[in-house]
């Protein structure tokens, strides 16, 4: 007799999650026959954004790392030129860098939102200057959607006029005080690709309180098309604009994007509790810092795992055994002054980024999470955190703790 093995259904790390009103627009793209790029949806999905983010001027394009690429088109950077960019990130912020045939620089982290140090920063641009190579601009990053401290970063690049641009692609919904991410520079960054806050399946947006430069940005998005009767192009364009199908679907999301912020917060506190249950059992871990007066969207929840005080237990002991359950879990970024194809950059660092990347663990963070998934997650990560004698008398407790908080 054969016998079958079940596997249980995948826990992703952050699927889409769609609210149902995405449908209508889509629709109405369709009947409309706006299938082509651009359309009355792209510019109903900018003006969402604008008004979202408390003002300013947005252009939806294919990808967060074309919005970049624009920001860093637009700024004038050119071959040799040097960009100074946050270390610990996806490869997206550094990769227009080099499509420009500029440098990166790349800056360590601090310990209070795992995002670029201030310190560093200013010491990289004054040791760059001492060279002979003032920096062109400053692409600071919103890690897993928390705010770098902007304040300071932003009086640093003003300090010295570099221009800004806030990497605010895992940042939507995310704020210091009031004001939101993606305004702090002289550009922000957004990003909806699938597995983002919210989706249109792939894009993102370029954010500016310069409205010519965002006109600018347009144009290049569309092949640089001059006005003409015929094709006439005077600079070199892009293919990058977003489609109106795809800003139909960004539309539907924005009507549900405080929700799926509250959802993913609501995860980080369920984690929360769970890992304060486990001090009992002499595991301890921490999360990314939230300073006060910040406001993180929660993007993915994170954790760093230091063995020394978790009984030896380390960050991919916990990743292999969530996936033994069918659990998506990852590594925090591999940082980029670690990456072969950066390996000749300029860094300054303090070591912070490095150690994150060895012991941190990103945890299932979708904002459609059941009380059944947080159940099987806490289930898996007792296996590997409470000794077998006491795992028994836990799982009460875990289920109460799930059942008494969703």
């Amino acid at each position: 007799m054969t016998t079958h093995i079940i596997t249980p259904p995948r826990i992703w790390l952050s699927c889409p999650h769609l609210g149902g009103m995405e449908i209508n627009f889509v629709e109405d793209a369709f009947n409309s026959n706006w299938i082509a790029p651009l359309g009355p949806h792209v510019d109903g999905f900018e003006t969402d954004l604008e008004q979202y983010v408390g003002g300013g001027y947005a252009a939806a394009l294919s990808s967060g790392t074309a919005a970049i690429h624009l920001a860093l088109i637009i700024l004038g950077i050119k071959p040799g030129d040097e960009v100074i960019c946050q270390s610990l990130t996806f490869s997206a912020t550094a990769n227009p860098v080099v499509y420009l045939g500029a440098t990166p620089v790349f800056i360590d982290s601090e310990k209070d939102t795992w995002n670029m140090s201030p310190q560093l920063l200013e010491e990289a641009i004054i040791h760059r200057m001492r060279l002979g190579k003032k920096p062109k601009a400053i692409i600071s990053v919103d890690l897993y959607g928390m705010p770098a401290k902007l304040d300071e970063i932003s009086g640093i690049a003003a300090k010295y006029d570099i221009p800004l641009i806030e990497d605010a692609a895992e940042a939507l919904g995310s704020r210091i005080r009031s004001r939101m991410c993606g305004t702090f520079g002289q550009f922000g960054i957004l990003s909806f690709n699938g597995n983002k806050i919210i989706t249109t399946s792939g894009g993102g947006a370029l954010l500016s309180d310069n409205k010519i430069w965002i006109q600018k940005a347009r144009f290049l998005a569309t092949q640089a098309r001059d006005i003409a009767p015929w094709y006439q192009h005077s600079e070199t364009g892009y293919n990058y604009r977003m489609s109106n199908v795809l800003a139909a679907i960004g539309r539907g999301q924005m009507m549900v994007l405080n929700n799926r912020v509250a959802a993913r917060r609501f995860n980080y506190h369920l984690y929360s509790e769970y890992f304060n249950f486990l001090k009992n059992y002499g595991i301890e871990v921490e999360f990314q810092p939230e300073p006060e007066e910040w406001y993180s969207n929660r993007w993915l929840t994170i954790i760093n795992i230091n063995p020394c005080k978790t009984r030896g237990i380390t960050s991919e002991k916990v990743r292999l055994a969530l996936e033994a359950d069918n659990i998506e879990s990852r590594p925090v970024w591999k940082p980029m002054h670690l990456q072969p194809v950066f390996s000749g950059a300029p860094f300054y660092g303090n070591g912070i980024s490095k150690e994150l990347f060895e012991n941190g663990l990103c945890l299932p963070s979708g904002s459609s999470l059941t009380t059944n998934d947080f159940k099987r997650i806490f289930m898996a990560l007792n296996k590997v955190c409470i000794k077998r004698k006491d795992r028994q008398r836990t799982e009460t407790g875990m289920v109460t703790l799930v059942e008494n908080n969703i």
